[in-house]
């Protein structure tokens, strides 16, 4: 089973994906904040990540940032899912290593088509 990494501060928003995901025969795993996901990783690598960017902590971008500069950060598919939909948080979070980009709020069939562009469905 594929695993997923939901990466929200927003409880409710990591229940509503979680929802999707399971429905779509995802092994889900949850973190709060960048430095959660991080500690996650390091413990057991998913095979895709769902990012928010705005978290306590550590943010989205720089868990991105910290993830594929580790030794087997580079595998996992990341998909960032926030507010930030400006032309440049886009391109940042591109050039930092994100494979997709999906706009908050999204439904399931958001959800589905993006992970079906990157190839996980």
């Amino acid at each position: 089973m594929t695993s997923c990494l939901i990466v929200d501060d927003s409880k409710v928003v990591r229940m509503v994906a979680r929802r999707i995901l399971e429905d779509l025969k995802f092994a889900i795993l949850e973190a709060d904040n960048g430095k959660g996901a991080l500690d996650t990783c390091l413990e057991k690598m998913p095979d895709v990540i769902l990012l928010d960017w705005n978290m306590p902590v550590m943010n989205g971008i720089d868990f991105l940032r910290n993830l594929r500069g580790s030794s087997e950060g580079a595998q996992p598919i990341v998909i960032f899912c926030t507010t930030q939909n400006d032309v440049a948080h886009i391109r940042e979070a591109i050039s930092a290593g994100a494979n997709e980009y999906i706009m908050k709020p999204f439904d399931r069939a958001i959800i589905e088509a993006k992970f079906t562009q990157v190839g996980v469905i």
